[in-house]
């Protein structure tokens, strides 16, 4: 819905397609809320319905009703409803998730795309394609006030949202995608798609297309009376899949199945995808492509429904999405292991600057993410079927994705026996015949570029297998192996956590049989190393986690040296066919680690990033640490050191340090091992024992290091926002940090930070610096070092539209600590000039003073005699913020617990203790080059 303003601006410049959609209710006649109820089976409509009327017994009729669903799916029995209740009787909610047969319970989301597009084709001719007017669109929607885009699937569809809308796109070259990636050698061998049923979830296809002659049949899950495409998105996928003429597609005999989910506004809903998904799953769908996505893993029917599609043998294909080139900005559901997650790359092979990056942050704060995307292919500048006729040309990761679902499709009607092909054997087979882009890290490439005719090779001689994703641990081999690869380990480190995907290609479920095994090769020094291993209980759907740690032993505290070793596993599924009942198929499965081991560095090199207290959208509103940025106001990357703060980390590692991560509270680790504490943009609460472990720590000299953000509980307020999906205001959880935590952390040494919200240019030691929605300091100890500056008044800006300068704004502060040995201790009031969303000037150099400062107590001189230093702040002309009344960050926080309507803190959890595996040395070499090892036998 586009409001009153958005829509003279479209009529000024005489475009009549919106590109970007704001969820704004100004009416407030709106009084019934929608949810999704989940079944624990699938039922009849009636039986359904009979659920709910008893559940909801005793509440009013007039009060609630089961919302008519008039698509494909209507006569068939489904596993949800979805019913509006009134506003007023949302106590109802607890009724229906007390019914036995009623899984889950919740709110019916609204899925939008925003669409900015550069089209050499045929279809270009419309005002909203040209450049010059989607520039202006941008800069007119950059200085209105804060929007939400979309809390579902989302909102960057074809390209990167508007902080990377300055890039060039390529041109398409004159070949199509399909011979350039040797589909025609498949078709001169007689495959062309051919018995492969292939579903293209999207805009639709119009029923007289000259570029298709096998669609099945065509579908409308809208509220729109149409089948056709009226913007040409899902026609341009289907040709890339299917077309037979002119930009030919992989697979032009495959049976096209065409599912019109989203309408002309680009507006969807989830409970459309789910009665979609289920008919997908009647009609024995093998291939789905869905070149949508967002980073809201927490849409539960949604997530549930794709694992249910993946068990039912559909190959979902799917964008990993257009937030590049900044890391851990993975969309979901391709960030799933049971989904092929593809990423763009140009025709020169470089990875687009578009493309979506990894790692997986479900597992953060405690854990670390996987591998994704699991492959790249062409996304820039490809050739695929106009609107009604001809070809055009687009960009994105939503175009790379039905270039790999066409050769999914392509791939599997080369395969005799099609009991073979299934979601985890597609894959294995993808990513084993990947071509490894050279200079390019695993968390932007994957295993490499797609390879159409070694994938075919594979697959045509594949056996049931597991395999492992990626397939070895090699912390010496940079770049693709960075993170890991960019520093050694040592004694006494922080345990190295990579996570690892099985990949179990025998069966939808499997297990891993007893427990995996360490084997260090002894002439390779790896009795060395320590590893510990956990795993999925179950494997499901097609997939489960290893998370292997890695620690030096302490007989290497000293040493240096390449260490190697490999760990075993043995993965077991259920037999089928001819095999007896009750007999399993078993896959063993080597996976060969390599490090390099260092003696432990000094304490002063030493660093620990504080991953702990840092959380992340999607559980709750996270605003944006800079209000600049109004395009997405939500807050969603994963605050982590190799995520959005990967400059920061490489930049500490090329100075010499050595950064961990802290992935448990301030009670878990040993301060006499680090010189520094860094904690940046932190947005937890503390338990009481972590804030007397750190004063303790600090008086035994530990140092401290924190960059903080913006926390005003007038300006929270100012930036809520009506969500159109539960119809209420949602306020923010806490502000760009969690200012009133990180004050009770260091009240014991007469410091605070204010609730003030400034912005402004300015100089510090002769470097050009940017203050983007800082505070500032409001109290400071006297004899320490405090710089201030000139800024403006930003919160003042926000509240009240007017602007002002405030001169002697209080910004960096730096304190010895009174105990003998005692550890210094540096603030400094915003966090963007480090962090990659946001950074327009990076302030590197003054991290690096402070950490001089901190860690080897040398006092910056440019710093202690700066014409901007000040007398300390007293504090004493306004009280210290306060925590926003009746937040809402006790259901997302570690920290707290809802407690009388007061949270408060949760009993202290026990510290990570992993159980070292007992090593079974082996006296052999290591091979040369690491590669995965496959035993395959019934018993």
């Amino acid at each position: 819905m586009l409001n009153l303003a958005e829509v003279a601006f479209l009529r000024k410049y005489k475009c009549s397609c919106p590109v970007r959609f704001y969820n704004f209710f100004w009416s407030l006649s709106l009084s019934f809320l929608e949810y999704i109820v989940a079944f624990n089976g699938y039922f009849t409509a009636k039986a359904r319905s009979d659920f709910i009327s008893s559940a909801l017994r005793d509440v009013d009729a007039v009060n609630w009703r089961i919302v008519r669903r008039d698509n494909p799916a209507s006569d068939y029995p489904s596993d949800f409803e979805v019913v509006e209740i009134r506003q007023d009787a949302r106590s109802s909610l607890l009724t229906l998730q007390d019914h036995p047969y009623i899984k889950r319970v919740t709110p019916q989301r609204m899925v939008l795309r925003s669409l900015k597009l550069t089209d050499s084709g045929t279809d270009g001719a419309s005002p909203c394609n040209d450049t010059r007017w989607m520039q202006k669109w941008q800069s007119w929607q950059s200085s209105r006030p804060l929007r939400r885009t979309s809390l579902s699937l989302g909102s960057g569809f074809w390209h990167a949202t508007g902080r990377h809308s300055s890039r060039r796109l390529l041109r398409a070259i004159p070949r199509h995608v399909a011979q350039i990636l040797q589909a025609d050698v498949l078709w001169q061998m007689g495959f062309t798609g051919s018995g492969v049923k292939v579903a293209v979830f999207d805009t639709g296809l119009s029923e007289k297309h000259p570029h298709f002659k096998n669609v099945k049949e065509r579908t409308n899950w809208t509220n729109e009376k149409t089948l056709d495409d009226g913007l040409g998105h899902g026609t341009f996928v289907a040709g890339v899949i299917a077309s037979m003429r002119e930009c030919q597609g992989f697979a032009p005999d495959s049976e096209l199945h065409i599912f019109r989910v989203f309408t002309n506004n680009q507006v969807s809903y989830t409970s459309w995808f789910l009665d979609a998904f289920n008919y997908a799953i009647l009609k024995k769908i093998d291939v789905l492509n869905l070149s949508i996505g967002g980073p809201d893993f927490m849409d539960h029917p949604f997530v549930d429904k794709v694992w249910e599609l993946t068990a039912n043998k559909v190959i979902m294909v799917s964008a990993i999405g257009n937030d590049g080139p900044l890391y851990g900005t993975l969309n979901n559901p391709a960030d799933q292991m049971d989904v092929i997650g593809v990423g763009g790359i140009d025709f020169e092979d470089n990875i687009a600057r578009f493309s979506s990056r990894g790692m997986t942050t479900w597992e953060l704060p405690g854990g670390y993410g996987r591998v994704k995307p699991d492959i790249v292919t062409y996304g820039s500048g490809v050739r695929g079927s106009g609107l009604k006729e001809g070809c055009r040309s687009l960009s994105g990761t939503s175009v790379a994705s039905p270039v790999v679902a066409g050769a999914v499709t392509l791939l599997a009607s080369t395969v005799l026996n099609r009991e073979l092909v299934n979601p985890a054997s597609m894959k294995q087979a993808l990513i084993a015949s990947a071509r490894r882009l050279p200079g390019v890290n695993m968390f932007e490439q994957g295993h490499g570029k797609l390879d159409l005719l070694r994938a075919y090779q594979i697959l045509n001689s594949y056996k049931p297998q597991a395999s492992l994703s990626p397939s070895y641990i090699d912390l010496t081999e940079c770049p693709y192996m960075w993170p890991y690869c960019s520093q050694p380990i040592y004694y006494g480190g922080m345990p190295t956590i990579v996570n690892v995907t099985i990949l179990n290609g025998m069966g939808v479920t499997g297990r891993i049989v007893d427990k995996p095994i360490w084997q260090p090769y002894l002439p390779q020094n790896g009795d060395y190393v320590d590893v510990a291993v956990s795993y999925s209980p179950v494997l499901w759907p097609w997939a489960g986690y290893l998370a292997v740690s890695i620690s030096v032993a302490k007989k290497a505290a000293s040493w240096e040296g390449i260490a190697q070793g490999h760990v075993m596993v043995t993965v077991a599924s259920p037999a089928e066919n001819d095999v007896k009942i009750g007999g399993e198929m078993t896959s063993t499965v080597k996976l060969p680690v390599k490090v390099k081991i260092v003696p432990t560095p000094p304490r002063s090199k030493r660093i620990l990033w504080d991953q702990y207290h840092n959380l992340r959208y999607p559980p709750g509103y996270f605003p944006r640490d800079n209000l600049r940025m109004k395009n997405d106001p939500l807050d969603w990357n994963g605050d982590h050191i190799h995520t959005n703060f990967r400059d920061m980390y490489q930049h500490l590692r090329s100075m010499g340090y050595f950064v961990e991560v802290l992935g448990a509270p301030i009670t878990c680790f040993d301060a006499s091992q680090y010189g520094t504490l860094l904690m940046v943009d932190s947005e937890e609460e503390y338990f009481p024992e972590e804030i007397t472990k750190l004063r303790r720590d600090i008086d035994n000299g530990l140092s401290l290091i924190i960059f903080s953000d913006w926390y005003n509980t007038s300006v929270m307020r100012k930036v809520k926002f009506y969500d159109e999906n539960t119809r209420q205001w949602w306020m923010p959880d806490t502000g760009g940090a969690n200012v009133p935590a990180l004050n009770d952390l260091i009240s014991v040494w007469g410091m605070a930070f204010s609730d003030g919200l400034y912005e402004g240019d300015f100089t510090m030691s002769d470097h050009e610096m940017y203050y983007a929605s800082g505070c500032s300091i409001a109290r400071f100890p006297e004899g320490g070092i405090v710089i201030a500056q000139t800024l403006k008044d930003q919160g003042l800006e926000v509240l009240k539209q007017e602007t002002a300068v405030v001169e002697n704004v209080p910004v960096l502060g730096l304190y010895q600590t009174p105990s003998e040995g005692g550890g210094r201790i540096a603030l400094y009031g915003d966090s963007n000039c480090i962090d990659d969303s946001h950074r327009q000037k990076d302030c590197f150099w003054l991290l690096d003073a402070l950490l001089q400062y901190t860690s080897y107590s040398m006092s910056p001189p440019s710093l202690t005699h700066s014409k901007n230093r000040v007398a300390p702040p007293t504090g004493t002309d306004r009280p210290l913020p306060q925590r926003l009344e009746g937040n809402h960050l006790y259901r997302y926080s570690k920290v707290l617990e809802a407690h009388l309507g007061d949270p408060k803190p949760r009993p202290l959890p026990a510290c990570p203790h992993l159980s070292w595996a007992k090593p079974q040395p082996l006296n052999e070499t290591a091979p040369r080059k690491p590669a995965s090892v496959f035993v395959i036998n019934l018993r």
